[in-house]
């Protein structure tokens, strides 16, 4: 019975590496990226990338253990969560009142330390953010914030 058992377990997870989600990779220039319409200064893009950018948009820099199923699946289920609460290469397809909303609850999340997530961080480091990275994301959105509200 064991043996039955093992062989089945087995057997399932030989199949399901052979279904795979759609990658979240874009090879066309992204024309409604935020940094496309309005400054994104080159420390705060410095601090956005390895923080965010994997899940909050369309480009993702995927690790090896992507390639083994069930983690793919659940990199995609976060990849897609992600994008869909914010997306920073269709930030411009927001309407005004979302990108407001967008920017408060990016400054929301940061000074509450919800974000980046800790299963994120906890393999990539580069993207726990010090203080000052902290701080030169909220300086940003703070302009930005004021910038898109004058519009």
């Amino acid at each position: 019975m064991k043996k039955k058992i093992i062989i089945a377990v087995v057997t399932v997870l030989i199949v399901i590496q052979f279904f795979r989600p759609q990658k979240n990779v874009s090879s066309v220039p992204q024309k409604n990226a935020i940094e496309q319409h309005y400054n994104v200064p080159k420390n705060v893009r410095s601090v956005l990338q390895p923080a965010c950018y994997d899940c909050h948009s369309n480009n993702t820099e995927y690790p090896w253990y992507n390639n083994v199923q069930p983690v793919e699946w659940w990199l995609a289920s976060h990849i897609n969560d992600g994008k869909r609460h914010l997306n920073f290469d269709e930030f411009n397809l927001y309407p005004l009142d979302k990108k407001k909303k967008k920017l408060s609850q990016i400054k929301e999340t940061i000074e509450k330390g919800e974000m980046p997530l800790s299963s994120y961080t906890l393999i990539h480091t580069d993207a726990r953010l010090s203080e000052e990275q902290k701080k030169i994301i909220l300086s940003w959105v703070d302009s930005l914030q004021t910038s898109i509200g004058s519009n």
